[in-house]
């Protein structure tokens, strides 16, 4: 393709559509658009995106080769960077590429690292990559759980293609998905509820993990969650936003 000077305009249009195939899961189209857009390396922001459409688009598109050379500029930023979304994202990445446990730990930390950041079009993605990959692990209940929150924030957001792309693996869990509404959104299980009144209350990660008999680095996980579905994003906040308490909080 000619560039006169267009540029960034033409990179943020090609990674646009590139976004747009593989929400609707036409993964080659999604890997050719995301291709067309990294042609380029020396263009700077929406660029810097492009890598993690082309590993997607062609893992999924049965093209594993085509996925190295984006991992590597990847990594590449996100070592220079070190930020949690570049780091997140990347984890991300390479969990697509990789298989069992191994697999399973990128998405964790994917979901943990993004879900620190005010980036949820990020961390949705990985809810629903995870997701996905735990269906196809067999792994029913645990992939729903990814799945609706994957829902709830594209939903939210209004993209309706990742929307769709959520609601069509729920079903194949055999959920039905429950139409969006205002006590939906920020619906918390007991267990997310516990922890997040804790943290509310000033408790540190390891502090919730002793009295709830679970991992520091599993309430960080819950907590990821709590943030996704309240839509917030720090400890902070959670005092605006959590329904009125008890005057005591304790483990079942």
């Amino acid at each position: 393709m000619e560039r006169r000077g267009e540029g960034l305009w033409l990179i943020a249009t090609e990674w646009a559509s590139a976004v747009l195939f593989n929400g609707l899961g036409r993964y080659e189209e999604a890997l050719a658009a995301a291709e067309q857009a990294a042609e380029d390396p020396h263009e700077l922001g929406v660029s810097t995106w492009v890598p993690t459409e082309i590993i997607e688009a062609a893992v999924r598109s049965g093209d594993r080769e085509r996925a190295a050379g984006p991992l590597r500029r990847l990594h590449e930023i996100s070592r220079a960077s070190g930020t949690d979304w570049t780091l997140g994202v990347e984890a991300r990445s390479r969990a697509l590429l990789s298989e069992g446990e191994a697999a399973e730990r990128l998405y964790l930390e994917a979901i943990e690292r993004l879900g620190r950041t005010r980036i949820r079009v990020a961390l949705a993605r990985a809810h629903l990559l995870y997701g996905e990959w735990l269906r196809r692990q067999h792994q029913r209940v645990d992939a729903r759980e990814q799945l609706r929150i994957a829902h709830q924030l594209y939903s939210s957001m209004g993209m309706e293609g990742f929307a769709e792309r959520a609601r069509r693996e729920l079903l194949a869990t055999g959920e039905t998905v429950r139409k969006r509404s205002v006590t939906t959104r920020g619906e918390l299980t007991a267990q997310e509820m516990q922890i997040a009144r804790l943290a509310k209350n000033g408790l540190s990660n390891p502090e919730i993990g002793a009295r709830l008999f679970i991992s520091a680095r599993t309430v960080q996980y819950h907590l990821g969650k709590v943030f996704t579905k309240l839509a917030i994003s720090s400890r902070g906040q959670l005092d605006r936003v959590l329904p009125s308490e008890p005057s005591t909080v304790q483990a079942e």
